[in-house]
């Protein structure tokens, strides 16, 4: 929240000038209007909207005369990615290092669940279930599917876990750690009723933990349990959202996950409270650093794989989340504003762009500020069990969108790393990496560009 002067001229012609409190600010005040006239907080959707140290604030050292790039054209730059081989008979393999992360039907509608899973298929990458269950359309479309634990149990079946090409245990979520999700009743349509045993039209409200849980002991026991049900077949994710990196990871791995999951305070939502998507958990460039070490430390890095998720837009951000030690990354946000989400527009079944701009003043918002995902009202289809808006977001439209924003970010990172003379994106390397700012170098621990000095690696 920025502080602002006010300049303007009296019935005089002088200069009055007007400062703005920076702890109240007009926003701040705003905010408390509105606390004090409607006594309750606010919910909403997407992730944190403050300015925190991200990967924009790092930067590559490309080949020069110290190493030679890659030619584009004519040599190759692998991208083949394998997440769980500690323990599973079965490891997931992937073309590329990008996977769809757990959105819920319920969240998003049936239409938007299949567009994920045939783009996924397209790319030879994998999508992930969410909260509520495994829909038939989203296990039909998608030949990687991630079918997700979580606490609340919602639409929890083993006979659809054994169909499942992985399981992710979810502790907790980035935009929300330590809180349960929220899916409220204008989103509870009779089908998201039925598969999650709940009333219709009733806000549903995730539990924080996992009821058979009181500590990691736990955890042990469920993976034990969840092995048991696919044979060993199955790598086993364990996820949570970032706040105690280290010791978090390091109690995943004593409980026997095959791969890690850490999820960023940039990570996004349906519906949560806003205190808890602006102030709680750390940073994903920081949550990664943690990750990693922790996995050095256990001596298990490249055994127990690492996936980051949290605010993963671009082929820049992917390459430079692998370069710090991820082996795969997980996007959200990402794949629903490729969908359209914030669009002006909506197009038909003949192609044609409808505006969706009076949908958004009807929610008091606008065409890019839009976080109402938690209405059900979607201007443009996505999440929304609406039967009518819905239909604005037609799988194989959708499908096409999220393959080509795939496709893009895949060549992004390919073109980074032969520039850095890879031919694998996983020989990306710290090393390749400097930071533009001293806090986004205290948090990745790599030098200050120009310098070789590590923000707190000397006491400093």
């Amino acid at each position: 929240m920025s502080v602002g002067r006010e300049v303007v001229f009296n019935q005089n012609g002088q200069i009055v000038s007007f400062e703005e409190s920076h702890l109240y600010n007009r926003n701040v005040q705003q905010w408390i209007y509105n606390a004090a006239e409607r006594g309750i907080y606010d919910i909403r959707g997407l992730g944190a909207k403050r300015r925190v140290p991200h990967f924009d604030d790092l930067t590559f050292l490309t080949a020069s005369l110290t190493r030679y790039p890659l030619e584009g054209y004519r040599e190759k730059c692998s991208t083949k990615t394998i997440l769980g081989t500690r323990y599973a008979k079965k490891p997931i393999e992937l073309d590329i290092p990008i996977t769809f992360a757990g959105m819920s039907f319920g969240s998003l509608s049936a239409n938007v669940k299949e567009a994920l899973g045939r783009a996924a298929t397209a790319m030879g990458t994998s999508t992930t279930t969410g909260d509520g269950g495994m829909t038939e359309e989203e296990r039909q479309s998608s030949k990687t599917l991630v079918y997700q634990c979580l606490p609340s149990r919602y639409g929890f079946n083993p006979d659809h876990l054994r169909k499942a090409d992985a399981i992710e245990v979810v502790v907790g979520q980035g935009a929300k750690p330590g809180g349960g999700g929220m899916l409220l009743g204008q989103k509870i349509s009779e089908r998201v009723a039925k598969m999650r045993t709940l009333p219709p039209g009733i806000d549903q409200r995730s539990a924080c933990r996992h009821p058979d849980w009181t500590g990691s002991d736990d955890l042990t026991i469920k993976i034990e349990e969840l092995r048991e049900i696919t044979d060993w077949e199955i790598p086993i994710y364990v996820k949570f959202g970032a706040t105690r990196v280290k010791d978090d990871v390091k109690l995943a791995v004593k409980a026997g996950a095959d791969v890690v999951v850490v999820d960023g305070m940039q990570g996004g939502t349906a519906a949560t409270q806003d205190v808890f998507i602006e102030h709680a958990g750390i940073p994903t460039l920081a949550a990664i650093t943690q990750a990693v070490e922790a996995l050095e430390e256990m001596d298990v890095k490249g055994k127990v794989q690492l996936i980051i998720s949290g605010g993963i837009r671009t082929g820049a951000d992917v390459a430079k989340a692998l370069a710090l030690g991820a082996d795969a990354v997980s996007i959200g946000q990402g794949a629903m504003f490729a969908l359209g989400c914030n669009s002006p527009v909506w197009y038909d079944k003949n192609g044609k762009p409808i505006s969706a701009v009076k949908d958004y003043e009807k929610l008091g918002t606008k065409p890019g500020f839009c976080h109402h995902m938690q209405s059900g009202k979607c201007p443009v289809g996505i999440t929304t069990q609406d039967p009518d808006l819905e239909q604005r977001m037609q799988p194989e439209w959708g499908a096409r969108r999220l393959r080509n924003y795939l496709q893009v970010l895949n060549f992004e990172l390919t073109t980074m790393a032969r520039a850095c003379g890879k031919s694998d994106v996983h020989h990306l390397e710290r090393e390749d990496l400097v930071a533009l700012t001293v806090e986004a170098a205290a948090m990745a621990k790599i030098p200050l560009a120009g310098t070789n000095w590590i923000p707190g690696s000397s006491g400093l």
